[in-house]
């Protein structure tokens, strides 16, 4: 300064590496305020950065899963009768299905009754672990997109014979965790080696706990009728909604109402949706953190101005302007916010890598999560700093100086 404003002296001009100097002193000596105050702002930042971090790696987890497992699988099973009772699928269903044009695969399974697994003969008849067995046609896997976890698919040979492919979580729940012919399970009766383990079904989940067997050796030893209960059908993505209007008829044609077909790419999409209607939610719950937060940052401000009167009065009468002293407290509050959202936004992009790795996900942290959080808090930070701002400035010099 080059003197008191009273004596006709113009006072110096505060460049902006002046201001965020002045502003930072009054943070350095009160490190533990300025922690908890920035901390209420770093949890706001880090809730919005996550949530949006989270949701946007869940949606790009279903929009990678839609690219390789396709959207153009339908599943088709029966209905209820007119009367009210379960429809049932003539046997030669999957055939007839085929005949429709820009048809690639049909493939089906067949629930087979009163065929229970367990891990020995030696398990109570009551603890089945809700494990469906289901005959299955040879051309399942690759229609619906699985793969094995270990071991090999039926073919020609072992679909005759007692051998069985188990769901992920039907082996999880019989504690088999590879495939190989000593490997056995006790299936409607009798001895049946596990020869295949599948991954995870996103497209068809109700494989997950079945253990499938041959179509040929369901019928000649557990009594399976040869009447699919499920079919999978794959087709072009141009026909693939055409198909979907035409399988019933193609599968029943004399009972095409008595035939249900849905998509299962669609229940995908639906859980994208649920996701943004929760993400919308969370993020309000974030904006309420960081509303919080931002009333903490005031009043951390409006104690400081009460605190440092003192000092504001010194300030006013060695020359400085009542605008020098609101850039001051101005630039205090600033720098408090700001350093809470560089906290939270670090803090965000941490949650958000950790969840999507826990569960395999691609790891998305959005750009606009992080700018919009940083814009956020400098809106925040500016109304925080504004009404003890305006208050330290309008302190008259001689009344400040007075109550020390």
């Amino acid at each position: 300064m080059t003197g008191p404003i009273g004596r006709g002296l113009t006072p110096a001009r505060l460049g902006l590496r002046d201001v965020v100097r002045v502003g930072s002193a009054g943070l350095r000596t009160r490190p533990m305020r300025v922690f908890l105050s920035a901390l209420g702002i770093a949890i706001g930042i880090a809730s919005m950065v996550a949530v949006l971090g989270i949701s946007t790696s869940s949606r790009a987890e279903v929009d990678a899963a839609l690219d390789r497992l396709g959207t153009n699988l339908l599943r088709a099973g029966p209905g209820q009768t007119l009367f009210g009772d379960d429809a049932q699928v003539p046997k030669d269903a999957v055939g007839m299905a085929a005949r429709l044009p820009g048809v690639l695969r049909v493939t089906a399974t067949g629930d087979v009754s009163n065929a229970p697994v367990y891990r020995t003969d030696r398990i109570p008849a009551e603890q089945t672990k809700a494990i469906s067995t289901k005959a299955a046609r040879l051309e399942l896997l690759d229609t619906v997109g699985a793969r094995l976890a270990s071991g090999t698919w039926l073919n020609e040979a072992t679909s005759a014979y007692p051998a069985v492919v188990l769901g992920h979580r039907a082996a999880q729940r019989l504690g088999i965790s590879a495939a190989g012919p000593d490997v056995l399970v006790y299936l409607g009766g009798e001895w049946f080696a596990v020869v295949g383990i599948l991954e995870p079904v996103e497209l068809a989940g109700e494989l997950d706990t079945a253990a499938l067997v041959g179509w040929q050796v369901a019928q000649d030893r557990l009594g399976f009728d040869g009447h699919p209960t499920t079919l999978y059908e794959r087709s072009t993505d141009a026909t693939v909604e055409q198909i979907a209007q035409l399988l019933p008829a193609a599968i029943n044609p004399e009972h095409p109402s008595e035939v249900e077909v849905s998509r299962p790419s669609d229940a995908l999409a639906a859980r994208n949706a649920v996701d943004q209607t929760l993400t919308a939610l969370l993020l309000g719950l974030g904006g309420v953190a960081l509303l919080v937060g931002g009333v903490g940052v005031a009043n951390t401000m409006v104690i400081s101005v009460l605190e440092r009167r003192s000092e504001i009065g010194l300030r006013r009468a060695l020359g400085a302007t009542r605008g020098q002293v609101r850039g001051q407290f101005l630039a205090e509050s600033l720098l408090l916010s700001g350093l809470g959202a560089v906290a939270g936004a670090v803090l965000g992009a941490l949650v958000t890598a950790a969840y999507a790795t826990s569960r395999g996900w691609i790891t998305v942290v959005p750009p606009i999560a992080l700018a919009g959080g940083v814009a956020a808090t400098l809106v925040i930070g500016t109304l925080a700093g504004l009404y003890p701002a305006v208050r330290a400035a309008r302190l008259d010099p001689t009344t400040a100086l007075a109550t020390t």
